[in-house]
């Protein structure tokens, strides 16, 4: 099956400063992620929505891969389709250069809004406000990527996005050597597939990611005294370590404590010196500390 009618709305940006391409979008429809976002590093990122066209997808990389800029691909992708006026597409190049189209044959509310670097498009919106909230959000919104697309988003639902209700969601963000050991460019692809609220849930996920691939500013406290007893505590009541609770962290509470962050996947953020993250502190105490 090459085409779909998800209704939808999705942003589509670069961040100039990390070279991160990104993509987040949410539907009334089951698995969104798997037919609208697309992106390359070095290249772009491309939203293929409405009646959708996947080719759109794979064939636009081709050209911003090619140094083709986002109108220029834009055009080559609609003037090629009979169906043109059913389609929905946001592109952008790696350049931050934005272009978009919305079909006169589109669901309505239908159309798009282009800024800086982003565009951002919606069909079967219960209105413009939708698209107007997630470029004004994404405009105003500082930080990393990923967190602004997903602020954008949410901005687009609180305005009632998909006029017929909430069902999926997704982000895909790439940049060079993102992904889990460096070997490719997917730095984070994230989708709720089917939630009631699934953009939040979007959110909840992407927390948990920045939990578990930490980025390189990281705090870290020394575990001794009072800290290294309380790690002890909590490691004893859930078997990792049997021995007494002096507040040294010993050879046998460093493995007792590698065990743990094994188990709850934390190795990118393991160090064999007698320094925690904080983040992980955080979550023992969070999830297994007294009174849990």
């Amino acid at each position: 099956m090459a085409e779909v009618r998800p209704g939808t709305f999705s942003i589509v940006a670069l961040d100039p400063s990390s070279g991160e391409i990104g993509v987040a979008v949410a539907s009334k429809f089951l698995a969104v992620g798997a037919v609208v976002p697309w992106a390359q590093a070095g290249a772009g990122g491309i939203a293929t929505q409405a009646w959708a066209n996947l080719s759109y997808g794979p064939e636009g990389l081709r050209l911003l891969a090619s140094g083709e800029t986002a109108e220029a691909v834009l055009q080559r992708l609609v003037d090629a389709d009979g169906n043109r006026e059913h389609r929905q597409v946001g592109v952008v190049d790696a350049w931050g250069r934005a272009a978009a189209w919305t079909g006169s044959d589109c669901i309505p509310w239908a159309g798009h809004r282009l800024g800086d670097g982003f565009t951002c498009q919606g069909n079967i919106l219960v209105g413009p406000e939708v698209v107007e909230a997630m470029a004004e959000t994404f405009e105003r919104t500082p930080g990393p990527l990923p967190e602004r697309l997903l602020t954008a988003l949410a901005a687009g639902q609180r305005e009632g996005g998909d006029s017929r209700g909430q069902q999926s969601s997704a982000l895909l963000v790439v940049k060079e050597g993102g992904s889990y050991g460096g070997y490719l460019d997917r730095y984070i692809d994230l989708r709720v597939d089917d939630h009631p609220a699934p953009v939040e849930e979007l959110q909840r996920l992407l927390g948990l990611h920045r939990l578990y691939f930490p980025t390189a500013q990281r705090s870290f406290t020394e575990l001794a005294g009072e800290t290294a007893r309380e790690v002890q505590r909590i490691l004893r009541r859930l078997g990792f370590y049997q021995g007494e609770v002096t507040g040294i962290y010993d050879d046998a509470t460093r493995d007792a404590f590698r065990r743990f962050c094994s188990v709850e996947n934390f190795e990118e953020r393991w160090r064999e010196d007698h320094l925690v993250d904080r983040e992980v502190l955080h979550y023992l105490r969070r999830r297994y500390g007294a009174g849990s």
